[in-house]
């Protein structure tokens, strides 16, 4: 277990050290918010859909916990070039241990920005349904940063390029994003589009938060947790299998 805090404690200091890093990764939520919230705002509120930062808020802070979480696979990378990970994987230590320590301090990275987003969000209005929803909203944040965290590791497992994994992962990223009814509802959609989004992991987590936080459902909180479960634990298998064979 210490191996595992030890690396937990390595990306949680790696972190706080980049003030710039901090700041930026807060822009994007924050021009989201700004341009979409009051962008589409009346529009939403004309088709009578009501508050549509209430709605926009969860799925901005998924968004968030999406590109950190995934993006923290790109150290591995970076570590591989500067012969940090060559040292970790010969110590007389198990790789699923130094996998486990790593995903897990990128998973706390993902889920301590989204609760920045979250406390910026009320100076553009958002209000909570219920203040106990923070508890379950925390938990499905960290379920989902565990679970992309995972996947971008094994992605990064099978490359050396870092430029390969940027490149990548907006390809699979971005439409995973957008199919996720974190911008729009998506109840009205053709049904194609609708089985797409229901394949998508990501639904599950931005709906959660959305009904812990809002109080608005699409898909029921047992279902959700339940998927993201099970999928978390078939990629911490896989990212295990892919990290074990990784050479530095």
């Amino acid at each position: 277990m210490q191996i595992i805090y030890i690396l937990w404690l390595r990306q949680l200091k790696r972190y706080f050290r980049s003030k710039a890093r901090i700041i930026g990764s807060l822009g994007q939520p924050l021009l989201f918010m700004f341009a979409f919230g009051f962008g589409f705002g009346s529009i939403y509120s004309q088709a009578g859909e009501g508050d549509y930062i209430q709605f926009l808020v969860p799925g901005v802070i998924c968004m968030t916990i999406l590109f950190t979480s995934v993006f923290s696979g790109l150290e591995i990378i970076w570590d591989r070039q500067f012969g940090f990970l060559k040292e970790m994987l010969v110590a007389p230590v198990p790789r699923l241990k130094i996998m486990i320590g790593r995903s897990l301090g990128g998973a706390t990275l993902a889920v301590l920005q989204g609760v920045l987003v979250l406390g910026l969000s009320f100076l553009v209005g958002f209000r909570l349904h219920n203040p106990w929803g923070l508890i379950p909203a925390i938990g499905f944040m960290f379920l989902i940063a565990f679970l992309f965290t995972l996947f971008g590791t094994a992605i990064a497992s099978r490359l050396k390029d870092a430029q390969g994994f940027q490149l990548i992962m907006n390809f699979l990223v971005m439409p995973m994003l957008f199919l996720s009814g974190a911008f729009f509802p998506i109840d009205i959609l053709p049904k194609t589009v609708y089985t797409i989004i229901s394949l998508n992991p990501l639904a599950y987590g931005v709906d959660a938060i959305r009904g812990a936080l809002v109080g608005l459902n699409h898909f029921p909180q047992f279902t959700s947790l339940s998927i993201l479960t099970i999928i978390t634990i078939l990629l911490l298998f896989i990212s295990s299998l892919l990290f074990s064979k990784i050479e530095a």
